[in-house]
């Protein structure tokens, strides 16, 4: 199965979440809308390293929607502000909500939280920054977390996967803290509008011990989450991503 297909990103707004490959997402699913002559951003609601080399264009701009309508190379990043040598900052919501409501994209993807490139996380009280018009939300966690320490050099905001899990600081991560915090309304289903289809996705699945792993996850997310039907098992960095989808 295609990526875009799998996760349910080949239309309206996509916003991915989560940790242990959001950009890496974002960037491949840009790419492969490109390939079938879908019409792609890449934006954020946060801050967002730069990432010129992974679209055709990007354009800093207050007028996102008038960007787009002048683009005639696609994928195109449309960003607010450069900030530093390294980032830009992101829109506010709403100005996404007003971009997907012009209709000037096939698909709007938008990075909605940071993570400090850990593998795992759990929102912090402003996260994620969410545009109403979100059709999918995509929470991401590296299968590769498993067996780590619950500590902040694996872990964003460790304290607040302590909370969801009422597991120790320290303690090991086990399948089932992953599923929980993807599961949860304090985790991977935080701020979800009404509406939107949410599609879990664990990443850096890189051989059958972490396939496993991923296994277990997924289907503990289905059995705690009505609202997921489907989470889809991927190495992101691959040419043909997605290992496998679960659905109920």
């Amino acid at each position: 199965m295609d990526i875009c297909e799998a996760l349910r990103a080949d239309s309206g707004v996509v916003a991915v979440v989560g940790a242990g490959g959001k950009k890496t997402t974002l960037y491949t699913l840009a790419a492969r809308a490109g390939d079938s002559t879908h019409q792609a951003v890449v934006t954020a609601t946060v801050r967002i390293p730069i990432f010129d080399r992974h679209v055709e264009e990007v354009v800093v701009t207050d007028d996102p929607v008038a960007a787009l309508e002048r683009a005639d190379a696609w994928p195109v990043g449309v960003v607010p502000e450069r900030e530093g040598e390294d980032r830009y900052v992101g829109y506010d919501p709403e100005a996404i909500d007003d971009l997907a409501a012009a209709d000037v994209a096939d698909v709007v993807l938008v990075k909605a939280d940071g993570a400090r490139t850990r593998e795992f996380k759990a929102p912090g009280d402003h996260e994620p920054q969410l545009p109403e018009r979100t059709e999918t939300v995509v929470p991401i966690a590296s299968v590769q977390v498993v067996g780590k320490p619950l500590t902040a050099e694996h872990v964003h905001r460790p304290e607040r996967v302590v909370a969801i899990t009422d597991r120790d600081h320290g303690e090991t991560i086990r399948t089932e803290d992953v599923a929980a915090v993807l599961a949860s309304e304090r985790g991977g289903l935080k701020g979800v509008p009404d509406g939107a289809v949410v599609v879990p996705l664990l990443n850096k699945v890189d051989g059958a011990t972490h396939r496993r792993n991923a296994e277990e996850i997924a289907t503990t997310v289905l059995e705690q989450a009505p609202s997921v039907n489907r989470v889809v098992l991927a190495r992101m960095i691959d040419d043909d991503p997605v290992i496998q989808v679960l659905e109920r």
